[in-house]
């Protein structure tokens, strides 16, 4: 009992510390300088943990339920604590005055999701999807009514509303490209690699080197390439095809992608037991039937986990492809770095991480209907 309850104590004790000592927002007097923190709500916010972390102790009754309701209640609470508190500091200060969320905030928030997530693991998948979907709703509703308009991250999305649906457009392209191409190419050499029974052989050894160098090297490096094929096929660079921009980005994603694709086909594959094959074989089916018919339904929620990673993965390594011209959130990333506006930056790295979520979600939904259709 006691293990099942360390994950509690140990995100409760954080989000503790961060609401006694971190600070829950910081006010700037524009979106470039440097301002101070504030943190009004410390004293009820720690009050709150408290309560989490005494209900864990004493045990009582629907104890995982309580703390999972709470924990749902501070999802959704923290960002409506965070919106008020901004509205009425905002209400004596001038018009250029930014109000962020500060690490106190970010820490607690982080610590309510881990604890929701932990909640809800025993949980029914339609329980879990229907927890996490009231959480989004509730938020956007918050959103809708105004009660955010001032933190400064909203600020900022609204002064780059246009160039940011843009950027998530051009990033979603990015990821969509590459998650077919590695789909296309590593499928069939999944299937080499599983016929061959050369899991550690020439191919994934290649491969597996590939993912030891740094995204920014390889991104880096496929510059001079790319900028001599445009050079020396006028036609390619019609097509797009130049030292910067999206072919050299795509590219090196596709080699950062194919390695777990290679690997979860020939997992997939190899997870279908051999009496099944033989029986297979035996009613006359051909290599391709058996393929077909067989290994790839019976095989494809292992290889649908592997396109999970892979989506996951190459949403994130995207964004540093903002640096040789692809465009997508990492330009907000990099922009907001160059001109040390803290808001961009977050802007970019919250889109980033919520557009993962999101296709995370996506895969599971579909892994899980999968499943149950086998």
């Amino acid at each position: 009992m006691m293990s099942r309850a360390l994950p509690v104590f140990v995100l409760s004790a954080m989000a503790l510390v961060a609401a006694a000592c971190l600070p829950f927002l910081h006010v700037a007097p524009n979106r470039l300088l440097s301002g101070h923190a504030v943190s009004p709500l410390a004293g009820p916010l720690a009050a709150a943990w408290l309560a989490v972390i005494a209900v864990t102790a004493f045990r009582i009754p629907m104890q995982r339920v309580a703390v999972t309701a709470m924990a749902w209640l501070a999802i959704a609470g923290l960002p409506w604590l965070a919106g008020a508190e901004a509205q009425r500091i905002l209400s004596d200060a001038s018009a250029t005055t930014r109000v962020q969320p500060g690490a106190g905030f970010w820490m607690m928030w982080l610590a309510a999701a881990l604890l929701l997530l932990d909640g809800l693991r025993s949980r029914r998948p339609a329980v879990q999807v229907a927890a996490w979907i009231a959480a989004g709703v509730t938020i956007a509703m918050l959103a809708a009514a105004g009660v955010f308009d001032g933190l400064s991250l909203v600020r900022e999305w609204r002064a780059q509303r246009a160039p940011f649906a843009a950027a998530v457009a051009e990033h979603l392209r990015l990821a969509g490209t590459t998650l077919v191409l590695a789909l296309l190419t590593g499928a069939p050499l999944g299937w080499r690699v599983w016929r061959g029974r050369r899991a550690d052989g020439v191919v994934v050894g290649i491969l597996a080197f590939l993912q030891t160098v740094p995204s920014l090297a390889l991104f880096a490096l496929l510059i001079g390439p790319f900028a001599w094929l445009a050079r020396t096929w006028p036609a390619l660079g019609t097509l797009g095809f130049g030292g910067t921009g999206a072919a050299p980005a795509v590219f090196a994603l596709w080699l950062y992608a194919l390695l777990p694709v290679v690997r979860y086909t020939a997992a997939g594959l190899d997870a279908v037991p051999v009496d099944t094959r033989d029986a297979a074989r035996g009613l006359g089916m051909s290599r391709t039937q058996l393929l077909m018919r067989v290994q790839l339904p019976l095989g494809w929620p292992v290889l649908l986990a592997g396109l999970r990673i892979v989506a996951v993965q190459t949403i994130g390594l995207a964004a540093v492809a903002a640096l040789i011209g692809a465009g997508g959130l990492g330009r907000f990333v990099f922009l907001g770095i160059g001109q040390g506006a803290t808001d961009m930056v977050l802007l970019g790295t919250l889109a980033i991480i919520v557009l993962a979520l999101l296709v995370d979600f996506v895969f599971q939904g579909v892994l899980a209907w999968t499943e149950r259709r086998a």
